[in-house]
């Protein structure tokens, strides 16, 4: 196995693009470093982009904020402007490992892996988030929900990395949130997530959402008709109802040890309606 650092996106890029064999990117290594040595990936390249200054760089943009492929958790829940704007967002990051793995776990990596359950993915997809992709053609910006093709695979091209995150700017009276179910009280992973991101007008009712579920298909997926359901609305239990039904008749998970079909769709409504109720309160101002 070969070892690179470069200090460039440039320099990275044509590392990885010059591989003839398997390359993988090391931002945090939470998961990276697990899977090499469980012999689960046997990478002939690592790149390793921690030092490149831009990787650790929260940075604003057009009212929102740009979030590096290094940035740790930590620092993400850190930054008061990103926990103000996206507190749904935070809380996903916050919920990746121990506090010790949140030093170095990084959003970007989590994405990146490709989990189904991955817990910052759907809050994020709920956001509206959009990955920079970095390649040897140039850059392009793909929304995050469209970079996972599967369970531990991605749609990147070879030589691709994705060297950012993008969160827009938010609209007054805007609100998010982030819960999952798991089987103990912390450091598993999801059974279900759900992300809620909603938009309030003045008087109340809801002119904008975007609801995203994760561990409960082959990837974390935006479901419309849960939006549908609160647009229109003043979010209320009507409104509530609808959403829950939509998410539950939405998932499409498998069984396993870890839970069965039935009780993962349910689930899924479960969470959503309590995700939206929290995402209102706090587009209100009252959470």
């Amino acid at each position: 196995m070969r070892f690179e650092a470069p200090t460039t996106v440039e320099a990275a890029v044509s590392l990885l693009a010059a591989e003839t064999g398997m390359a993988r990117v090391l931002a945090g290594g939470t998961d990276l470093l697990v899977q090499m040595k469980s012999g689960m990936a046997e990478p002939d390249l690592v790149v390793d982009i921690k030092r490149i200054d831009a990787m650790h760089e929260i940075t604003p943009e057009d009212g929102g904020f740009r979030i590096g492929a290094a940035v740790p958790g930590i620092a993400l829940g850190e930054h008061e402007g990103v926990k103000a704007a996206w507190p749904g967002v935070v809380e996903g990051t916050e919920l990746i490992g121990s506090t010790q793995i949140q030093g170095r776990a990084t959003m970007v990596g989590n994405l990146c892996n490709c989990s189904p359950a991955a817990d910052s993915v759907p809050a994020m997809a709920a956001a509206g988030a959009i990955a920079r992709v970095a390649g040897p053609d140039g850059s392009r910006d793909v929304p995050v929900e469209e970079i996972a093709a599967g369970p531990g695979k991605s749609n990147l091209a070879k030589g691709e990395m994705v060297d950012s995150v993008f969160l827009p700017a938010r609209p007054a009276n805007a609100g998010d949130a982030y819960l999952r179910f798991i089987p103990r009280t912390e450091m598993d992973i999801a059974v279900v997530g759900c992300g809620v991101n909603l938009v309030l007008d003045g008087d109340g009712t809801c002119s904008e959402a975007r609801v995203a579920l994760g561990a409960v298909a082959a990837r974390v997926f935006l479901v419309p008709e849960a939006a549908e359901a609160l647009v229109g609305t003043k979010v209320d239990d009507a409104a509530l109802d609808a959403l829950a039904a939509a998410c539950s008749a939405a998932a499409t998970p498998i069984d396993d040890k870890r839970g069965t079909v039935e009780f993962r769709k349910k689930v899924a409504g479960v969470l959503a309606r309590r995700a939206a109720t929290i995402a209102r309160d706090r587009a209100k101002g009252s959470a």
